[in-house]
């Protein structure tokens, strides 16, 4: 059996810095915030090229705290792509906002940055761009656009922990960035947990305080606005904190993972490129393939297991139809990857098989090599 993502195996080789983790919040008994959250919020906020880093308690909460700290909601529109989770565009409802659905580049499946001038209408307040699969969009086109136009540029960063564009640090280059630290991610947590993260220190105070039931950051008893519960776990933060050092390598292995696919696999699966400028970390190993299902099927018959990122696009889904503003006509490409889209295995340990002689990416290979076409 090969897993889509070994989990099991990434956690093993952390098991000492684990334990110590859990046997220190334990000791000191402070289980909501305390000096673990406040550790990691430093560390993150470093390591992202940012000033400032609010735990909170998913990723989907990251990105709709952000919204709601700029002020965004009923009234106004957020351009996102079509090709991202669902979970993208549930922040942007959640707050009364419409999302702007728009099409992807042909080649990277990232946001395209002409449809999204293009879908700008004078009730858009965000534009939030999504760095899928673990490489980070055109930020610089982006930039430019968004401060044209006078509009917000918030980062989906929730599969982009480390990812890189031009030096630039996914989570330090627009106004601010949502992270998620479900298990599955580069950097994951041992159950959920998120973060925004900002150079913008009047935003983040703002965001601290709507997650922390509004209250006040100098009287814990004075609630000057409407917030909510959602807060980062002691124990989540000491096990990111455990992780975040180990980041980097983790995320070159993965790196060397992805060359091996590129290296091995048949010209009926075409790896999604890499744009000039990034530097991927490759949280999932997205192909397009012409027969879906017959790879699929191969695949699950040799025990190998596979992912789909996603078969639905958002503008597609039931939740968004007849949503005012949703869509504006067809999205051809993002529509047409959905049908052709496959997620390999990819974790830092498939790095050690990464060669033609019995590893696991050279299996994996084969048996996608063994389609017929």
């Amino acid at each position: 059996m090969i897993p889509f993502l070994d989990l099991a195996g990434v956690n093993a080789g952390l098991r000492e810095e684990l334990d110590l983790a859990w046997k220190t919040v334990l000791g000191h008994g402070g289980y909501i915030g305390g000096p673990d959250v406040e550790r990691f919020e430093r560390e993150f906020a470093r390591y992202c090229q940012a000033q400032a880093c609010i735990g909170v308690a998913n990723g989907t909460d990251a990105l709709e705290l952000i919204l709601l700290g700029l002020g965004i909601g009923r009234g106004d529109e957020v351009i996102l792509p079509a090709n991202t989770f669902f979970a993208t565009a549930e922040a942007v409802c959640a707050t009364g906002a419409r999302p702007r659905f728009v099409d992807v580049c042909p080649d990277t499946l990232l946001i395209d940055p002409e449809a999204v001038d293009a879908a700008i209408t004078s009730s858009t307040a965000a534009v939030l761009p999504v760095h899928l699969y673990g490489q980070m969009v055109d930020i610089e086109r982006l930039s430019a656009i968004t401060a044209r136009r006078g509009l917000a540029l918030v980062e989906d960063a929730a599969q982009a922990h480390g990812a890189r564009y031009q030096g630039r640090r996914a989570g330090g280059v627009g106004i601010a960035a949502g992270f998620s630290f479900y298990p599955g991610k580069n950097l994951g947590a041992l159950g959920d947990g998120g973060a925004v993260v900002t150079s913008d220190l009047a935003l983040a105070r703002r965001i601290r305080s709507l997650a922390n039931h509004g209250r006040s950051d100098t009287d814990r008893h004075l609630h000057p606005r409407i917030g909510r519960n959602s807060r980062l776990d002691t124990l989540q933060a000491a096990v990111l904190s455990a992780k975040l050092p180990r980041l980097d390598a983790d995320n070159a292995r993965r790196a060397t993972a992805m060359a091996g696919y590129r290296a091995l696999l048949p010209d009926s699966c075409r790896p999604v490129a890499v744009q000039p400028g990034a530097e991927p970390t490759y949280h999932l190993a997205v192909v397009q393939v012409d027969d879906r299902a017959a790879v699929t099927k191969a695949l699950t018959a040799a025990g190998i297991g596979w992912g789909l990122h996603y078969p639905i696009p958002c503008h597609r889904q039931p939740a968004f139809a007849g949503a005012s503003g949703a869509v504006a006509g067809s999205l051809p490409i993002a529509e047409a990857a959905a049908e052709r889209i496959v997620s390999l295995p990819m974790s830092p340990s498939l790095a050690n098989g990464a060669d033609a002689d019995g590893g696991q990416i050279a299996r994996i290979c084969d048996v996608l090599r063994s389609v017929p076409r």
